[in-house]
């Protein structure tokens, strides 16, 4: 088994939409591509989710993602971001326009 460390810095009083977001979104589509999930948390202070994405190989995980990341269900940036303030938001999509 290969696993896969993953940690995100979440905005600061957004962490119960991020967690929301990762069980109604991220990890049912995560588990729909065959990946699995060994476990996930927050820190103590409240900052970070970390979560542990499992696959069989390297080679298991080459393709997995390749799949997840080249299939139509393609995330966006609004979609992911749940946990920006709507102010955050606004600004990263009026950059990304440019």
């Amino acid at each position: 088994m290969v696993g896969q460390l993953r940690i995100y810095t979440i905005n600061k009083g957004m962490m119960d939409s991020w967690l929301k977001l990762f069980h109604e979104v991220i990890a049912p589509k995560t588990l729909e591509f065959g990946m699995g999930i060994q476990c996930a948390w927050t820190d103590e202070e409240g900052e970070r989710f970390i979560w542990i994405r499992t696959y069989e190989d390297m080679q298991d995980l080459k393709k997995k993602e390749e799949e997840f990341y080249g299939s139509d269900w393609s995330v966006s940036y609004t979609h992911l971001r749940a946990h920006e303030t709507p102010e955050q938001l606004v600004c990263r999509l009026l950059r990304e326009k440019k």
